[in-house]
C-alpha cells in the first residue's frame, strides 16, 4: 500500500521493461557494430592487432563474428517489437504487424549476410545455391506465400478494418459470407459470424466481392385494387349482395 492506493507490481515492471526495451536494443546495436569492426580488422592483420600470435588473432576474428550475429539478432528482434508498439496506435495492428515482419527479414538477412562475410565463408557461391534453393521453395510453398502477399496488398489497399461488418461473396466461400472482422493477420482474416469465428485465407478474401451488409429492408403492404386481390392481377368474382331467399 502506498498513499492508501495498491500498487501494481507486475504492471510497473512490465512499464519499467518497455521503458529500458528501446535502450537495449540500440546498446545491442552498438556492440554489434563494435564487434564487425574489430572482426573486420582482425581478419585484414591491420595495426592494432599486428603483434598478437596467429592462435589469438583467430579467436579474436571469429569470437567478435560471433559477438556480432548474437547482438545483431538481440538488436533486430528488440527494434522489431518496438517499432510495432509504437507504430500501432496511430497505423493499426495489421500496417504494425506487416512493418515487423518486414524490419524482422531485413534485419534476420543483413545479420547473417555480414556475419558470413566476419567468418570468411564465401557468400558468392551460397548467394548462387540460395537462389535455386529459393526457387524451389517458392514453388513448394506458393500458396502460402500467396496468402501472404494477398495479405500485404489487403493492409495497403484496406478495403476493410478491424470491427467493419462486411459481406463476402466468392464461390471458393461457397456463395455468401457475413461477419465482424475481428483480426487482419498476415495469412488469415478471422471473421465473427453469430459467435463462431472462422479464419480466413488472405488470398481468398482478396479474390472476393467485399462490401457491407445491406440493411434488412421491409416489405412495404400494397393496396389491392377493388377488382382483384393482388396489382395487375385477374378479376376476382365480387361477393353479392344478400337478397330475399
Amino acid at each position: 500500500m502506498n498513499n492508501g492506493k495498491q500498487i501494481d507490481l507486475p504492471a510497473q515492471v512490465e512499464r519499467v521493461k518497455r521503458k529500458t526495451r528501446p535502450w537495449k536494443s540500440i546498446i545491442a546495436l552498438l556492440l554489434a557494430i563494435a564487434a564487425a569492426v574489430i572482426s573486420h580488422r582482425a581478419s585484414h592483420g591491420r595495426s592494432t592487432f599486428a603483434g598478437t600470435s596467429y592462435l589469438t588473432n583467430q579467436f579474436i576474428i571469429y569470437g567478435t563474428a560471433a559477438l556480432f550475429l548474437i547482438f545483431g539478432s538481440v538488436a533486430t528482434y528488440g527494434l522489431a517489437g518496438k517499432a510495432r508498439e509504437l507504430l500501432e496506435p496511430k497505423a493499426g495492428r495489421a500496417h504494425a504487424a506487416i512493418i515487423r515482419y518486414a524490419i524482422l527479414i531485413v534485419g534476420a538477412f543483413t545479420t547473417l549476410l555480414i556475419a558470413l562475410v566476419l567468418f570468411g565463408v564465401p557468400v558468392a557461391q551460397l548467394v548462387l545455391g540460395g537462389a535455386l534453393t529459393t526457387v524451389f521453395v517458392s514453388i513448394a510453398a506458393q500458396q502460402a506465400l500467396g496468402n501472404v502477399f494477398a495479405g500485404l496488398v489487403l493492409a495497403l489497399a484496406r478495403p476493410f478494418k478491424v470491427g467493419d461488418a462486411v459481406r463476402l461473396r466468392s464461390g471458393a466461400l461457397g456463395g455468401t459470407l457475413d461477419g465482424i472482422v475481428t483480426d487482419i493477420g498476415i495469412t488469415y482474416v478471422r471473421f465473427d459470424t453469430d459467435g463462431s469465428v472462422m479464419s480466413i485465407p488472405n488470398s481468398q478474401v482478396l479474390n472476393a466481392v467485399v462490401g457491407p451488409i445491406p440493411a434488412a429492408q421491409e416489405d412495404s403492404p400494397v393496396a389491392a385494387d377493388g377488382k382483384s386481390g393482388t396489382p395487375g392481377g385477374p378479376e376476382q368474382p365480387q361477393p353479392r349482395p344478400a337478397g330475399p331467399t
